[in-house]
């Protein structure tokens, strides 16, 4: 595996069913996203890929970070067998994460 280069960056919310963690992934493709859990971590890899607007350009000044990246967070409850849903919106990637056995 290539090295990690960016981590992106996240948002940790308690909810009334357990928890919502949102991550800012603009412009990842769904494809390109694996969600791990272990424990009480969630983990989330994957790959942002450059792309041109339109052939023959270059590029003048690039600040975006096109390469691999990762972001591992460590939660307060045992994740292990947590109910998880995804949903992507607008660039924000949100995790919805119902869990047993709360630190809290």
């Amino acid at each position: 595996m290539g090295e990690v280069s960016w981590r992106p960056s996240a948002d940790i919310y308690r909810t009334r069913e357990g928890w919502l963690v949102k991550f800012d992934l603009a412009g990842v493709r769904p494809d390109d996203i694996k969600l791990t859990v272990r424990g009480s971590q969630l983990t989330i890899s994957g790959l942002r890929r450059d792309w041109k607007l339109e052939e023959g350009c270059s590029h003048y000044s690039m600040e975006i970070s096109y390469n691999r990246f990762e972001r591992t967070l460590e939660l307060p409850c045992d994740l292990e067998g947590a109910s998880v849903q995804l949903e992507g919106r607008e660039g924000i990637l949100l995790v919805r994460l119902t869990c047993q056995g709360e630190k809290l």
